[in-house]
């Protein structure tokens, strides 16, 4: 069985209020090619499939689009998880017509999944319980039995995990929690079957992203590497954007990574899905193939000011890209030099200026810096971080007071030095 792993579309998404519409429709298109020139048998979205749990018409329409383009008039196996950003219910609206073409929408973590009708030369459940399906595939002669579990959050559990509300106890209930989960449907799996596991959660170790949300990474909903089941013999996982292996599970376990860059944190990567060659009882094989069809997002620090953006502009650098511009200058820009910036590149998307005021103090060595007043240096600091613009005074006074409190605790802790340096 060849199956395609992917993850984290993100359907609706903006980047700073750039609609990205285009670019996703452009991804399914890809992804559906890919599907036909790698005889996909089974296509594992693992989560995330829309950015709000209150999608526009629009993305709604693209998911839609994209489902009936990846089953293949239910030729293909589709297999699709809530993740944290999908109202389950909205997602999962449309089951009872997905289950005809051999699509499986699974919104929440107890969600009870039964067999469909096997139709000629069709996808069907064989068999199904509370977060699992045996599917049935034309033309593959074994079945694959897939523990699909959706984003499992205490609410989605609808179970208190912890009793105290402390964070290492919270950890630990969700830890516990999760293990049993994937412990029950470790017992789903047979000899005769392709066992696999698909869901929406955060492994603790893996690498983030800014793009995505953090009071759901790193927090009480993480998880260790060996809460997976043991007999499972692909793990695919979604809710990381950056493509990658997670180390110390039973079993091959990878974000797929979304298939665009959605912050300026995910440059200087691919973006990819994940394919696996899996047998009963053999070690899967995994493989990436990259994707095209996102716009690039850059960076551009530009040392010699307007000019030496209006230069690389004129020269066709990264005409195609979405940039975030770090503009060096000594003064602000006048009006009519940030409306010639803005209109130099469409695809500008942020444009941030990088005053010289605090880096010229701060050639003149730690001494001046440390003669100066507390409440200078924090108005330098103020018109570095906003366009040169001073601050109110009565910014100026909270400041110096917050200072003073700081200074009071800290006072005698210091060995050496003043308290304006232990402030700072």
């Amino acid at each position: 069985m060849r199956i395609l792993h992917t993850a984290d579309w993100h359907f609706g998404k903006t980047i700073e209020g750039r609609d990205r519409h285009t670019e996703q429709v452009a991804f399914v298109e890809e992804l559906s090619g890919i599907c036909a020139d790698e005889r996909i048998d089974l296509v594992l979205v693992a989560g995330d499939v829309f950015q709000s749990p209150n999608p526009s018409a629009a993305a709604e329409e693209l998911f839609y689009y994209a489902v009936d383009r990846l089953a293949d008039h239910g030729r293909r196996g589709v297999v699709i998880v809530a993740g944290n950003h999908d109202n389950p219910d909205r997602l999962c609206a449309a089951s009872p017509l997905a289950g005809r073409l051999g699509i499986t929408l699974v919104g929440l973590p107890k969600e009870e999944l039964g067999p469909t009708s096997p139709g000629a030369g069709k996808v069907y459940r064989v068999n199904g319980g509370q977060a699992w399906l045996e599917l049935a595939v034309p033309g593959v002669n074994h079945t694959a039995v897939i523990a699909a579990l959706p984003y499992p959050s205490e609410g989605r559990l609808k179970e208190i995990l912890a009793q105290s509300l402390e964070d290492n106890d919270l950890r630990q209930g969700y830890n516990d929690r999760l293990t049993g989960l994937f412990g029950a449907l470790n017992a789903k799996y047979r000899p005769d079957t392709v066992n696999l596991a698909v869901s929406h959660l955060y492994v603790r170790g893996g690498i983030e992203s800014d793009s995505e949300h953090q009071i759901q990474v790193g927090g009480a909903y993480a998880v260790d590497p060996l809460v997976f089941p043991a007999n499972a013999q692909y793990i695919a996982l979604g809710h990381l954007h950056r493509p990658q292996y997670v180390g110390g599970t039973p079993a091959p376990c990878r974000y797929a990574g979304s298939p665009l860059a959605y912050s300026f944190s995910e440059t200087g990567y691919a973006k990819s899905v994940t394919i696996v060659d899996v047998q009963p009882g053999a070690a899967a094989i995994v493989r990436e193939v990259p994707l095209t069809s996102g716009r690039p997002l850059v960076r551009w620090r530009a040392a010699g000011g307007l000019a030496q953006v209006r230069e690389w502009v004129d020269a066709g650098r990264d005409k195609d890209a979405w940039i975030e511009v770090e503009l060096e200058i000594r003064q602000a820009l006048a009006l009519d030099e940030i409306q010639e910036l803005r209109a130099m590149h469409q695809g500008f998307v942020t444009i941030r200026p990088v005053f010289h005021v605090l880096e010229d103090s701060l050639e003149k060595g730690p001494a001046r810096l440390n003669s100066m007043p507390l409440n200078e240096l924090f108005i330098r600091f103020y018109e570095q971080q906003n366009g040169g613009l001073k601050p109110d005074e009565k910014l100026v006074e909270m400041f110096l007071e917050l200072s003073q409190s700081i200074l009071e605790e800290t006072d005698g802790d210091s060995p050496q030095g003043s308290n304006e340096e232990a402030a700072l």
